[in-house]
């Protein structure tokens, strides 16, 4: 446990650290949304691309990570539209409550990973963002659209959205790069990697400043079930299927770190701008960013 909670405190450290900053409000209001676009749109993708051009992909199982990964989201997403009825929640509450129960965040995942193993790790957690990335964007749209919370003209603005999307077109980038065998020629991949080692810290100081800690007081069955799927089944499935598909050791690490992880600050946005539950959705970001601060090393200990 030593090794797993000194490689993780760190990160919740940063987080802890964020959390006072936006309680603060320090530097201003508005400096830390703008930082949040720096992050998404220019540091988090040259991460993304530095890692996916340079690194021996091969020597990850694709293949198995990704039927471990997206087989643990479908069956997770299925079941919760199978049990929507016995939830008795309005639409808009069911679309945070799915969110919540399939969204993850990155920029804790990939620190996550790289802290327990190095480029070994962070190179799995590149692979583990282009798999999932795409997925779970579309289904957390199509739950929207099944709810009937969005209208058709933020259908079309979403798709679009979902095609620009920074990460899934850095991932795209990255892997053209390694497989052309073209790479990060000259001073670029130094630059790249640069901009890359900022997204991190800042990614996860500004997961920190978005926990909204006033919205712990909102506990109803729907908070209850989105935490319980993500924090403890979805993990628990992840590690059942990384055994039974022979996952080496740092693929099971990274997958099951990548099931454990709390939801996306981002979701809060997405809830607000396609009618879902914004209030619910700050609970769920909130509450499963500090319970995870138990679980993640919880798990990481159990499968070693």
């Amino acid at each position: 446990m030593e090794s797993i909670t000194g490689a993780l405190g760190p990160l919740f450290l940063l987080i802890l650290l964020g959390a006072a900053i936006g309680y603060r409000r320090w530097p201003s209001g508005d400096f830390w949304p703008h930082m949040e676009r720096l992050i998404y749109f220019v540091l988090f993708p040259a991460m993304l691309v530095g890692t996916l051009a340079t690194a021996d992909v091969s020597q990850v199982p694709v293949g198995r990570l990704a039927l471990v990964l997206l087989g643990t989201l479908g069956f997770f997403g299925l079941l919760l539209w199978c049990c929507r009825g016995y939830l008795g929640l309005t639409p808009a509450a069911f679309t945070s409550v799915f969110q919540g129960a399939v969204r993850f965040n990155t920029y804790v995942g990939v620190a996550g990973a790289a802290a327990l193993h190095g480029s070994a790790g962070a190179t799995t957690a590149a692979v583990a963002v282009a798999l999932m990335v795409p997925v779970v964007n579309v289904m957390c749209v199509a739950s929207f659209v099944a709810a009937g919370t969005l209208g058709s003209g933020s259908l079309g603005q979403s798709a679009l959205a979902l095609v620009k999307n920074p990460l899934i077109l850095a991932c795209l980038a990255g892997i053209g790069l390694n497989l052309s065998g073209v790479g990060l020629p000259g001073w670029s991949q130094e630059t790249v990697a640069l901009l890359g080692r900022a997204a991190l810290p800042l990614g996860l100081v500004a997961v920190g400043v978005a926990l909204r800690p006033v919205a712990l007081l909102r506990l109803d069955r729907g908070v209850m079930a989105t935490n319980g799927i993500k924090l403890l089944l979805m993990p628990a499935l992840v590690l059942l299927l990384a055994w039974l598909v022979g996952l080496d050791p740092v693929s099971r690490d990274v997958a099951l770190l990548f099931a454990a992880l709390p939801t996306a600050t981002s979701a809060y946005i997405l809830a607000r701008q396609l009618g879902g539950d914004a209030e619910l959705m700050a609970a769920i970001i909130t509450g499963q960013t500090l319970l995870a601060m138990l679980t993640l090393p919880f798990w990481l200990r159990l499968a070693g």
